[in-house]
């Protein structure tokens, strides 16, 4: 009898070697290549994905159902209320069953723990879509876009703007593995988890590249290449709203601070708290990629789905 082969999974940015996330991104940009060219590859003809959420999405949601549809498979959408994971059924329960049905799951929840007791359970490839310590489908869009707008990765000027949450985590753990040079500026306490800067800078120094976490957004923007930012307030801290709103208010990424980076274009995850974060005629001017980054989840989730199921 053949040995198992051991299920592989995307839940976070460490789930993939250099090599692997190198290839990934060049593998997004053949696929964005083909579908602009109307090719009609259908890789996942006949395959199905369950796509359960336990937080709203509109770019998680429609990136994987037209993914899949473009790769000749099909997505299902479950809503909270009607899996309730761990209240009306167990995580592990769910996992199973699921299995039985679909090709691959995606999960889009709070608790990192609860993406990874779905993946230890499930006996079919698991895709963490949003979780409290990582986002990492969103990294991958990110470092999609970077490459197409700024070439090689390699030794490029990255700053990140605003609260070190999940979105910071991944992008700060694929930067180090692409050699790109990282600057996370955020108010004291609000940083990125130290265990992340610190895995993250020892997958840098074999890179070539550096993270560095500072609390000037001026000076973390001087010479960037590319400028970062995400809300202040994630889903889930909105009781924390009027705090963290004082703690960020020198940290608008706005014309004032555009200026101090120079040529540098301008990047946002999504959804916008625009006059927060970022204002509109940053996000709206010329410099902004905010949109392409936006698609980048599209071409950056097929990859994904390809390596997993393909």
């Amino acid at each position: 009898m053949m040995a198992a082969r051991r299920q592989r999974h995307f839940l976070a940015i460490a789930d993939l070697s250099i090599d692997e996330l190198r290839d990934l991104l060049e593998f997004a940009l053949e696929l964005k290549r083909r579908w602009a060219a109307g090719e009609q590859d259908k890789p996942l003809k006949g395959r199905i994905l369950a796509m359960v959420f336990e937080r709203p999405s509109l770019r998680t949601r429609v990136s994987f159902e037209v993914g899949m549809e473009h790769l000749g498979g099909h997505a299902m959408y479950l809503a909270p209320q009607e899996v309730e994971l761990g209240r009306r059924e167990s995580v592990p329960d769910v996992a199973r069953v699921l299995s039985r049905y679909v090709d691959a799951i995606m999960l889009r929840t709070g608790a990192h723990e609860r993406v990874t007791e779905l993946a230890r359970h499930a006996t079919v490839p698991v895709i963490n879509g949003l979780s409290a310590a990582e986002h990492p489908c969103q990294a991958l869009a990110d470092m999609l876009t970077i490459r197409e707008h700024r070439g090689a990765l390699a030794g490029l000027r990255l700053a990140y703007v605003g609260d070190g949450n999940n979105v910071c985590a991944s992008l700060t753990l694929a930067a180090a593995r692409l050699g790109v040079k990282l600057t996370v500026a955020t108010p004291p306490g609000y940083e990125p988890p130290e265990s992340v800067v610190a895995s993250a800078a020892e997958t840098a120094r074999r890179t070539g590249g550096s993270v560095d976490v500072v609390h000037d957004p001026r000076a973390a923007v001087r010479g960037a290449d590319v400028v970062y930012t995400d809300v202040w307030t994630s889903m889930g801290q909105e009781h924390e709203s009027a705090d963290r709103r004082a703690a960020f208010a020198g940290f608008q990424v706005n014309a004032a601070l555009m200026r101090s980076a120079g040529d540098a274009v301008v990047m946002h995850c999504l959804p916008a708290h625009r006059g927060e974060e970022i204002t509109d005629d940053v996000i709206e001017s010329p410099s902004s990629i905010v949109f392409d980054q936006a698609e980048n989840r599209l071409h950056a989730q097929k990859a994904v789905l390809c390596r997993l199921l393909a």
